[in-house]
């Protein structure tokens, strides 16, 4: 599913103009990236938790040399699937 199909789907499921639910989706994507970017996380019962993690820095290979390459560390958003949306996916 796109973004399209999705704000597509919000506006009818809420009954509510297209320009609408994309301007609340937008507003969520907005609000979960500034939780996230401050570091902290953003938890819907019933759906799931995103979160950050981070990844330490490694050697990694350059697959064309195999040169020995140093990754850095750094941050990556995570997203932990809650029971309802496992039990939605598994039935």
């Amino acid at each position: 599913m796109t973004k399209q199909e999705l704000v597509s789907k919000i506006a009818e499921d809420a009954d509510i103009s297209k320009k609408a639910a994309e301007d609340a989706l937008n507003s969520f994507m907005g609000a979960v990236k500034g939780a996230l970017s401050s570091g902290g996380s953003v938890s819907l019962v019933g759906f799931g938790t995103f979160g950050v993690s981070e990844r330490a820095a490694r050697t990694g290979r350059n697959p064309q040399t195999g040169a020995e390459i140093q990754i850095a560390a750094r941050k990556v958003p995570t997203f932990k699937a809650g029971k309802g949306l496992k039990d939605a996916v598994n039935n």
